[in-house]
């Protein structure tokens, strides 16, 4: 199967896939991984395949573009962020975090970027209305800076109309002025989150371009076939698989400057659905 990809297709800057969409396969459920399984690397097991990850490029972007403090001094430390989160939240030292308290750090992590509120906590965790809320007040408390940036790029967005990337690529939200109190929300939290996954957005396609240039010019026979939102995959034949693989650490950690470093992790296996 052969997917088409849209420059266009996405209002946040990603490529849209489609026809079939090879994006929206799922990963976390059984039938999604033996779909996954049917995918092979060509002339297996001579060749496998490879996928290069950026790991949580959203969470790292947001460091650069609030410039908080505590988040980025939790990624400079290279610290699990969920896990350091939930520290500064609970006030307890880093070994004392348990898997509860991770799970609901990362559910606030993300959930910040998207404008969760008090409401979608309580729908995601078994928290209620009111520790929702005081479970967003903590956190905000703890990354005061990333409050004071959401704030700040709301109150933009109402003055001039539009977001920005880190690159500089617009999104307009005329909507932000509508009458309509669910309209005007949902522009809102477009708003909050345009910047930190378009400016992810950004990061992979200024990647992709010198990692084909560098396949071309080496004349390898490595091939780059998917793009799933943050992470890139590529078939190779083993004899090509530590070259391609520094090839990738060298490209993919500086496609952006950021205040924080890139990081990527990177699986291999002879299908889709078996990497590690």
């Amino acid at each position: 199967v052969h997917t088409s990809y849209n420059q266009a297709g996405s209002a946040t800057g990603r490529l849209s896939s489609n026809d079939p969409n090879l994006q929206n396969i799922p990963i976390r459920t059984e039938l999604g991984r033996k779909v996954r399984k049917a995918f092979v690397a060509q002339n297996r097991p001579d060749w496998l395949l490879l996928a290069a990850d950026y790991s949580q490029i959203e969470l790292r972007v947001l460091a650069h573009l609030s410039q908080d403090a505590n988040l980025l001094a939790a990624f400079d430390r290279d610290e699990d962020i969920h896990a350091a989160t939930a520290s500064k939240i609970y006030n307890v030292d880093l070994q004392s975090v348990d898997s509860d308290m991770r799970r609901l750090a990362k559910v606030m992590n993300f959930g910040v970027i998207y404008g969760l509120s008090a409401f979608g906590i309580a729908q995601q965790t078994e928290l209620s209305l009111e520790e929702g809320a005081a479970f967003i007040q903590t956190y905000f408390g703890t990354y005061s800076g990333v409050r004071e940036y959401l704030d700040a790029t709301l109150a933009d967005a109402r003055t001039n109309g539009y977001v920005e990337t880190l690159l500089g690529r617009r999104r307009y939200l005329p909507e932000l002025r509508s009458s309509n109190v669910h309209q005007r929300q949902a522009a809102e939290r477009m708003a909050v989150n345009a910047p930190v996954q378009g400016t992810a957005a950004e990061a992979i396609k200024e990647a992709m371009v010198p990692i084909q240039r560098e396949l071309d010019s080496t004349g390898a026979s490595s091939k780059m076939l998917l793009q799933v939102h943050d992470e890139l995959i590529f078939e190779s034949p083993r004899q090509e698989l530590e070259d391609l693989k520094l090839l990738l650490h060298n490209i993919m950690p500086k496609a952006l400057e950021l205040s924080v470093s890139l990081k990527i992790e990177i699986k291999m296996g002879e299908t889709w659905g078996d990497m590690e």
